[in-house]
């Protein structure tokens, strides 16, 4: 049998089980993820060099988003876990449904649509590449 309480062991467990990567994510973003995903795609697998400079030239809406997100985690990487950024590269990136925010639209003859305004939380996961 364990020692300890049961909300300590599940924290020893917890702590052991977790990502250690370095990441950033963007909660709440004013983008469908299907729109995200255009950009996302384009990066995954890159190392950051490269991926800033997509992000860069890319005229979608969504990759001044990811760019700030891609910094922030190339940031956290550095003084969190003092990586190289030269050595860098995007593990994971994704993007999940977030709440939708539900408008209305007035029609014709007393009628209404409604409109889906979607939004998104946006995940971008780094490591460093291993040395051959």
């Amino acid at each position: 049998m364990a020692k300890g309480h049961r909300s300590q062991i599940k924290r020893d467990r917890n702590e052991n089980q977790r990502d250690r990567r370095p990441s950033a994510k963007l909660s709440y973003a004013r983008v469908s993820v299907q729109k995200a995903c255009f950009v996302l795609d384009a990066i995954r697998g890159k190392d950051v060099q490269s991926a800033l400079g997509i992000v860069a030239y890319n005229p979608r809406y969504a990759s001044t988003l990811i760019e700030k997100l891609l910094k922030s985690a190339i940031a956290n990487a550095e003084n969190n876990n003092g990586m190289d950024p030269a050595k860098l590269y995007i593990a994971e990136c994704y993007a999940n449904c977030a709440p939708t925010m539900k408008r209305i639209h007035p029609r014709a003859q007393g009628r209404a649509y409604r409109i889906l305004k979607r939004m998104s939380h946006i995940t971008i996961i780094l490591d460093e590449k291993k040395e051959a």
